[in-house]
């Protein structure tokens, strides 16, 4: 019996929903408990699916799990699987089955604080019965919820073109990598070089992540490397009460940091960053058309953001 025919014997749906499952959540933990499964079951299942397709989907360290490049591959036909399913379960409902108006999204952690609160308000204010979620999510997570239609619409960024497949991609600004720092931090009292910043802690998004890739070829282009007090997470929350609180140096995408910056409750060091900026676009599904209220919503986004 050949590889593939052995592959399409034994692959199950608890494999596609265990791996798609872990490629949104980024950590075997979290996705354990939205399958409300134990940690070593969800292990055991993920790893029949490695010795399955003969490769390693994701790399696991102390910061979770990371796709590899054939995991990302294989997320693409994974969701495809999955997504087909859901319409047929949907095509079989009744038009009394229709759920309330809620309205989905997915949004970069370091996007949505500089696009989503100015345009959420306004929204609820003109139609106060649409409920919404927002999830923050990395991008990897976030065009895999599209694909299986668990969020509505993405603010993110554009991926690899076999990662795109069923996705369209709507460019809205350009968000630049900053350094910001607490008003009373002593870098800003003197002229500094980013040789000594990395003398300070620091606060990086993860490695993989577009931003931290923008901070590491910022350090290499002037012979620097991160120092060893160093935080590394995507919580924009976090991150902002550490900054606000200690004398940490935050590399952050400035739609993170909009607002904050604007009232002084941070400000940016002067260190000059090259480059245009990472472009920040919304993101939805091309045949499968979109709730009403999401309609509007996506309006909303395009007319509020310059």
């Amino acid at each position: 019996m050949d590889k593939n025919t052995l592959f399409s014997q034994r692959i199950r749906l608890r494999h596609l929903h265990t791996f798609v499952a872990v490629a949104q959540q980024g950590t075997l933990g979290r996705a354990a408990e939205t399958l409300h499964l134990s940690q070593p079951a969800l292990s055991k299942t993920l790893n029949e699916l490695e010795q399955l397709t003969g490769t390693r989907l994701f790399e696991r360290g102390r910061l979770g799990a990371q796709l590899t490049l054939k995991g990302e591959q294989f997320l693409t036909h994974a969701v495809r699987v999955l997504d087909a399913l859901n319409h047929a379960a949907l095509s079989l409902k009744s038009p009394g089955d229709q759920s309330a108006d809620v309205v989905r999204i997915g949004a970069l952690p370091t996007a949505a604080p500089g696009i989503l609160p100015a345009i959420i308000g306004p929204f609820h204010a003109s139609h106060p019965g649409v409920t919404i979620q927002v999830a923050a999510m990395s991008n990897a997570m976030l065009l895999a919820g599209l694909k299986t239609g668990e969020i509505d619409l993405g603010i993110g960024r554009v991926a690899d073109p076999e990662l795109m497949a069923g996705l369209s991609y709507e460019p809205l600004f350009r968000e630049t990598l900053k350094l910001v720092v607490r008003p009373e931090h002593p870098l800003l009292n003197v002229t500094i070089t980013l040789k000594q910043v990395m003398e300070w802690p620091v606060i990086v998004p993860p490695a993989g992540t577009a931003p931290r890739q923008i901070a590491e070829t910022l350090l290499v282009s002037q012979g620097c490397k991160l120092p060893a007090a160093c935080v590394e997470t995507l919580s924009a929350s976090l991150s902002r009460q550490l900054t606000l609180n200690y004398p940490y140096v935050w590399f952050v995408p400035s739609g993170a940091v909009k607002e904050d910056l604007r009232q002084g409750m941070l400000c940016t060091l002067p260190v000059k960053i090259s480059g245009m900026g990472d472009p920040i676009g919304i993101l939805t599904r091309v045949a499968h058309p979109m709730p009403h209220s999401a309609t509007l919503l996506l309006a909303c986004i395009r007319k509020g953001v310059p």
